[in-house]
C-alpha cells in the first residue's frame, strides 16, 4: 500500500491557522491535497491533524482524516518522523492495510508537482533507498558565506575560500520542504531522513519557498501566482 500522510497540526503561531488560510484562492492545505490526488502514486491520502477544522476542510478536498493526532504529537517541537510512525502505526493496529511505501507532503507545499511526487515514487521503488526527498540548490556558494560578530564586525564561515571563484566551488543544496517519500520500516524505526541512503529530487529554485513569516507568505503568492499565469498562457 502507497500512503501518503500530510502533517497538519492547528497550533501555527507565526502564521495562525496557517494551513487551511486562503492561499491564491484556495485552503493552503487544499494545494497539496490535489498535487497527491493527480500524482495518482497513492491507494490512500491521510491528514494528520488534531483540529477539528483542519480535518473538515481536508475531507471536502478529498482527503481523509481517520484518527485525531494524539497532544504529545502536536506540539512545537514534535518533528516530522514520528508524526508519519504514528500514521503508519495505527494503519496497522485499525485497518487491514500494510503500508510500504509512505510520502510525507507538507500542508504548506503548495508548489508541489504531481511529477515530482512520481518521480520520487520512482526513485524509491527502484534504487534501494530508505527516502526520497525534494531539495533546490543553494543560489550562492555556501563556501563564501560570512557571520555577523557580536562586535558588528564579519568574518567567513571558510576563510580558505576567500579567494576561490564561485564557479569552481562544488554546488550544495538544501531541503525544498515539500515531500519525502520513505519505506515503512524507515520511518518506524526512526531512522533519519538526510543521511547516506537518501535520494535527492531536483526542484528548480523558482519553484521553493519556505512559508514561515507573513512576507514569505506574500512571496509564495506572487511567485505562485506568476507561476500560473505562465502556465496557462
Amino acid at each position: 500500500m502507497k500512503l501518503a500522510v500530510i502533517p497538519a497540526r492547528g497550533g501555527s503561531k507565526r502564521i495562525p491557522r496557517k494551513n487551511i488560510r486562503e492561499f491564491c484562492g484556495r485552503p493552503m492545505i487544499a494545494w497539496a491535497i490535489e498535487a497527491a490526488r493527480e500524482s495518482g502514486c497513492f491507494d490512500r491520502i491521510i491528514v494528520s491533524t488534531d483540529d477539528a477544522e483542519i480535518a473538515e476542510i481536508s475531507l471536502q478536498w478529498g482527503a481523509k482524516a481517520p484518527f485525531v493526532r494524539p497532544k504529545a504529537l502536536s506540539d512545537d517541537h514534535t518533528g516530522t518522523i514520528p508524526v508519519i510512525a504514528h500514521a503508519i502505526d495505527w494503519h496497522l493496529k485499525h485497518t487491514t492495510e500494510k503500508p510500504e511505501e509512505v510520502c510525507c507532503v507538507y500542508a504548506t507545499a503548495p508548489f508541489v508537482r504531481p511529477a515530482d511526487l512520481h518521480q520520487g515514487l520512482e526513485a524509491l521503488l527502484h534504487q534501494g533507498c530508505d527516502y526520497v526527498f525534494s531539495v533546490t540548490s543553494f543560489p550562492f556558494p555556501i563556501q563564501r558565506a560570512v557571520r555577523i560578530k557580536k562586535n558588528g564586525r564579519v568574518e567567513m564561515f571558510h576563510s580558505e575560500h576567500f579567494n576561490t571563484r564561485s564557479q569552481d566551488l562544488e554546488e550544495s543544496y538544501h531541503d525544498a520542504g515539500q515531500f519525502y517519500w520513505g519505506r515503512a520500516e524507515a520511518w518506524l524505526e526512526g531512522r533519519p531522513i538526510f543521511n547516506s541512503n537518501a535520494i535527492p529530487v531536483i526542484l528548480p529554485r523558482h519553484r521553493v519557498q519556505d512559508i514561515d513569516t507573513v512576507e514569505d507568505w506574500r512571496r509564495a503568492e506572487l511567485m505562485f501566482t506568476t507561476l500560473r499565469q505562465r502556465e496557462e498562457s
